[in-house]
């Protein structure tokens, strides 16, 4: 550990590596659901008829149905307890489908410290990547945890 920083050498030999992964079988009544509970009424997540007549050619889900397939956060023994979700950034690359099995991997893109007004912070960001059964990349997105 470097003088006057609260990340070890332990924690800096995270960044690039796995921290977890996760299989996820995507069914057509979660995708409904999913809708129904975020309140969006829109028929492509929802009426196969109308699906089908759109240039998608059947039900898709919602862009945020991506939560869904998140990894869990991996436990990093931070010396500071307090945590706080800082930022989620996602890119979408192709739509999830019922059918769909959708493998996340979760890596350690960064980590570094602040000063915050209360004292030391430090900041992790964690990268999924989504990808389908065709190896299609499906969506990436970026979380950035704030211990503090």
């Amino acid at each position: 550990m470097a003088e006057g920083t609260l990340i070890t050498e332990e924690l800096r030999g995270l960044i690039g590596k796995e921290v977890g992964c996760r299989v996820t079988e995507i069914e057509k009544g979660a995708i409904k659901k999913f809708a129904r509970a975020i309140d969006d009424p829109n028929p492509l997540w929802q009426d196969e008829a109308y699906a089908k007549k759109t240039k998608w050619g059947g039900i898709i889900a919602p862009p945020t149905f991506i939560a869904y397939c998140k990894t869990d956060l991996p436990e990093l023994n931070l010396p500071l307890k307090r945590m706080l979700h800082g930022e989620d950034e996602i890119e979408y690359y192709h739509p999830i489908r019922p059918g769909d099995t959708i493998s996340s991997v979760c890596k350690v893109i960064d980590i570094y410290e602040k000063q915050g007004k209360t004292g030391p912070m430090i900041f992790t960001v964690l990268e999924t990547s989504h990808t389908n059964q065709k190896r299609e990349l499906v969506a990436k997105n970026r979380i950035s945890i704030i211990a503090y």
